[in-house]
């Protein structure tokens, strides 16, 4: 049986590597910091109307435009909400508009100033008491992403967040809060470099072109795939069942295209990885080999008897496993692969209740689903050029106890586009969705992901 990501990950030279990656990446944090607009100049002319007056003053100023000393055109202005107001400093930037008119479609340019764009600074303060909250910086092409500092006694304390995840929450500055009202973002990595993960932010030049090229190969390909329960594929390219080996007859009415399961589908993709060094795929039988083991005199176990529970978790981390040692020649079973994602990057989590601690990963079950979006990010950016198969442990909630089983596989492709947005490609049962739709779809259950090397080989069937 073979595999991909293992002890060699864990080995001196990828750990030099990592070190190498952090150093390069703290260069391209410093340089990405100029193509944030800068509002510090203006900002210091604005605490004593906008930032420490009463809301009954601040409702009196005007919404106004100021340009700042690095040419960029800043808006500010006053929201409100229910128990809160905000100041916002927000940069120009431009949206093309669609305008109709008798004499047809024309496009317009429009300036707008968005308070969650790159460059964007908010002082959110409490109605009630006038208090000050916390001050933002976004900087990210992603709104969900952007550091923030609240005052904490005599000091403020900084959070990094990522879509609702906090990275690093209350990590001490040693500085006034007030201190951030004029604070260049430039002053803000510096502050804390080595105190919050901005690592998180590097970007490489060609980093996810293998990734995008597989991409592209699996969506040209998709069309000519069908859905069939217990379909796979051979090492010699020939239909049979998953969970016999037996061959495998196909519909007349699928002539012409290839019939694949949930399971199947992500063995015709990591067939794909390895085919250009073996000229075959990958071997049925040991893709069954079971990963996990249950308690065998409670629920789980006794279900487990009975049914394969841990089916879809067994197959892609075998199947991680396999592509791993065909790409270093070497054999590696799971056990020794390293080939699960067990990180937690993130602290704590925003809630509808509150801020509350991270369910983070979880042995043999994964992580969150709601998770998703916020750790797929971080693995963009700290493992550049992989994907990750996903098992999906579903919950039987009509039962008593509940049962939990992975009966289901998807893969997942993120990175960061050439405009420093993140994005990621998932395909699930010989189809496309976008990563909110798999998320929603699955809220509330738990997705188990292991790592595969994207390739520019790739090959599938």
């Amino acid at each position: 049986m073979r595999g991909y990501r293992g002890g060699a990950m864990r080995s001196a030279a990828g750990k030099l590597l990592i070190l190498l990656s952090f150093v390069w990446g703290a260069v391209n944090v410093l340089f990405a910091q100029t193509l944030v607009p800068d509002s510090s100049d203006i900002r210091k002319e604005l605490r004593e109307t906008w930032f420490e007056a009463p809301l009954s003053s601040v409702r009196e100023n005007r919404t106004e435009v100021r340009t700042a000393k690095d040419g960029n055109r800043f808006q500010i202005r006053l929201e409100e909400t229910d128990t809160t107001f905000s100041v916002v400093v927000a940069p120009r930037t431009e949206m093309p508009v669609d305008v109709y008119s008798e004499s047809g479609k024309t496009t317009a340019v429009q300036d707008i100033y968005s308070s969650s764009a790159p460059g964007s600074w908010l002082l959110v303060r409490d109605k009630r008491s006038g208090n000050p909250l916390r001050v933002r910086y976004y900087f990210a092409p992603d709104s969900g992403v952007y550091v923030q500092f609240s005052p904490h006694g005599k000091s403020a304390y900084g959070d990094f967040v990522i879509f609702g995840n906090y990275c690093a929450r209350q990590v001490p500055t040693g500085l006034p809060f007030e201190r951030f009202y004029a604070m260049p973002f430039t002053d803000v990595v510096n502050l804390t470099k080595h105190t919050l993960p901005w690592r998180y932010t590097v970007r490489r030049e060609g980093a996810y072109d293998t990734t995008l090229s597989m991409i592209r190969v699996i969506r040209s390909r998709l069309a000519n795939l069908v859905y069939a329960d217990d379909a796979m594929y051979d090492e010699n390219g020939n239909p049979v069942s998953i969970l016999t080996g037996a061959p495998r007859r196909m519909h007349a009415e699928d002539a012409g295209k290839m019939s694949l399961s949930s399971a199947g589908f992500v063995k015709w993709i990591a067939d794909g990885i390895v085919y250009p060094m073996t000229r075959g795929g990958l071997k049925r039988r040991p893709l069954l080999e079971p990963t996990v083991s249950c308690d065998p005199v409670g629920f789980q176990g006794i279900v487990s008897e009975q049914y394969n529970i841990s089916f879809a978790l067994d197959w892609t981390r075998n199947l991680a496993a396999a592509v791993f040692s065909v790409a270093t020649g070497k054999t590696y079973r799971y056990p020794e692969s390293g080939v699960d994602m067990t990180e937690d990057p993130f602290a704590a989590e925003m809630t509808a209740d509150g801020v509350k601690n991270t369910v983070g990963y979880v042995k043999d079950s994964g992580y969150p689903a709601s998770a998703l979006a916020s750790l797929l990010y971080v693995f963009a950016a700290e493992y550049p050029g992989e994907c990750y198969l996903a098992a999906i442990r579903e919950t039987d909630r009509k039962r008593i106890p509940e049962v939990h089983a992975f009966n289901q596989c998807a893969i997942f492709f993120p990175y960061f586009d050439d405009a420093g947005k993140f994005q990621c490609a998932v395909f699930r049962n010989n189809a496309e969705s976008t990563l909110g739709e798999f998320s929603r779809m699955f809220q509330g259950d738990f997705i188990h992901l292991v790592r595969v090397r994207t390739t520019a080989t790739f090959n599938p069937q």
